[in-house]
């Protein structure tokens, strides 16, 4: 197995450690639940790519771990035929840089028979950092021996509308890059020499900052950023590249930093609690709750964005709800919970938003924690025009608990973030997020449901998604219920 891949040639332009870490002490790195929905999500929109390049032909190299002379013989193989065809995951290795190329297509030229190549993203624009992974790809294919006539990267267009026929056609934007990529032709052996120093070398000393999580998440920040004091400096939040200047000032705890050092009224008002070592909650807070009318509507979604539409009439990650929670309180003391969950697979758009219209009545505040929800509400406005003077109704009564809970309340143990899942465990350390069993982020819960919506998923392991979502979303409103009982005063922060 080569030490270095495309991959890696990126996250060596990323961060010397990081590429250093990757070979070295893969066992150090922790990739968030995002990073990992991320994975499966490339490897998804690159099986539709291969059904809209190769039609019925073509052939896809398969490849794991133990088969990679395997790989590459069968690529050899088939760019040397006479009889030329469309080629997934060309596999190609040069200088011991291994690639894997999407799309390899066979082209005609008068001087003599080339190849395309076509890489795959499953993002809605070209970025800077695609030109470099095209650059790569081309280097080894050249160095391979192979002409190259031209490079191309192929993303989704988050315009384009599924008929619901089970056609993709135009759900990819082909961007050619060939004139840039040549120009960066010449960089890319020092960057291979500078990723195998890495690799090969001790650990490279490399501060931590912006790039850590620019144009990746860095799945050794855990490692790198200082976490073993009990309010690491990240808490602070803001640009990492002026948190990255403390650290490396020998600042590891947001306690450490000199008040005169920090400008951001935020990050002053952090560091001020945090010093002062006890939870900061403003009058404004009861001031703001008790003003809410009854009853109250406390109102959370779920929702799936999928880069390849499933039903017909959306687009590529549009955020269609399948899911909502909602606790009603008729006046103090007196809570109702209500909920909606179609796991049929059906488009759930139009029950869930006539179900929610029904539940929701005609008055009296949608209290929800952040603008997510409105843009939910009025994305169905849009979806259902005949629904949408209901849906208006319903939007013109929301109220977020987002902004009234950052203006007028911050407990250190928050590190930074006004999150509910931060926000919860500092006033009702009996509902941390972290209690829950199966679901405990949206994340999770969107990709729960394409799992429990798939023909394949078991009627058993149905229902515990069904039991698991259910819990979520409700657990989602209850927070809103306790937040605000806690500003009217009916409870203290720990």
């Amino acid at each position: 197995m080569p030490r270095l891949s495309k991959s890696r040639i990126m996250s060596s332009l990323q961060c010397l450690k990081r590429v250093h870490l990757e070979i070295n002490h893969p066992e150090l790195a922790r990739f968030s639940k995002s990073t990992e929905a991320a994975f499966a999500l490339g490897h998804e929109v690159g099986d539709v790519a291969v059904q809209l390049y190769g039609g019925d032909g073509g052939v896809y190299i398969e490849y794991s771990g133990g088969s990679l002379n395997k790989a590459l013989r069968e690529t050899e193989q088939l760019m040397s035929s006479m009889f030329r065809t469309e080629i997934f995951e060309a596999t190609l290795q040069h200088e011991d840089v291994l690639v894997r190329e999407d799309i390899l297509l066979p082209v005609v030229e008068e001087k003599g028979d080339s190849w395309r190549i076509v890489e795959v993203k499953a993002s809605t624009k070209v970025k800077p950092e695609h030109v470099h992974d095209c650059a790569v790809q081309a280097w080894v294919h050249l160095g391979s021996g192979y002409p190259l006539s031209g490079i191309a990267l192929a993303h989704i267009d988050n315009q384009f509308i599924y008929a619901g026929d089970g056609r993709y056609e135009g759900l990819l934007i082909e961007h050619d890059l060939t004139e840039q990529v040549f120009e960066l032709l010449p960089a890319v052996p020092a960057w291979v020499e500078q990723a195998r120093d890495a690799v090969d070398g001790p650990m490279p000393d490399m501060t931590v900052g912006q790039h850590c999580t620019s144009p990746y998440e860095c799945p050794f920040l855990q490692f790198c950023w200082p976490h073993e004091t009990r309010y690491p400096i990240m808490g602070l939040g803001g640009g990492r590249k002026k948190l990255g200047v403390w650290v490396m000032d020998g600042y590891h705890d947001i306690r450490d930093v000199p008040a005169s050092e920090i400008t951001s009224e935020t990050q002053s008002r952090i560091h001020r609690v945090t010093v002062d070592g006890r939870p900061e909650l403003l009058p404004g807070a009861r001031a703001f709750v008790t003003q809410l009318a009854y009853p109250r509507f406390y109102l959370d979604f779920e929702t799936v964005g999928p880069a390849i539409p499933i039903w017909a009439g959306t687009r590529p990650y549009q955020a269609l709800p399948f899911q909502w929670s909602c606790h009603i309180e008729r006046a103090p003391g007196e809570m109702e919970h209500e909920e909606f969950l179609d796991l049929s697979g059906e488009a759930p758009m139009r029950a869930l938003a006539e179900a929610m219209i029904e539940s929701l009545e005609k008055a009296g505040p949608v209290l929800m924690y952040t603008s997510y929800e409105r843009g939910v509400i009025r994305g169905l406005a849009a979806m259902f025009p005949d629904l949408a003077g209901a849906l208006q109704a319903i939007d013109s009564r929301l109220v977020d608990l987002h902004p009234v809970t950052k203006i007028n309340y911050y407990h250190p143990d928050m590190l930074g973030s006004w999150s509910i899942k931060a926000v919860l465990p500092t006033i009702a350390p009996d509902m941390d997020y972290a209690v829950l069993e199966g679901i405990q982020e949206g994340t999770q819960a969107s990709a729960a449901y394409l799992e429990a919506i798939d023909p394949k998923t078991s009627a058993e392991r149905n229902e515990e998604i069904r039991r698991d979502l259910l819990k979520y979303c409700k657990h989602d409103t209850e927070a809103m219920v306790r937040l605000v009982q806690f500003f009217a005063g009916s409870s203290r922060p720990g």
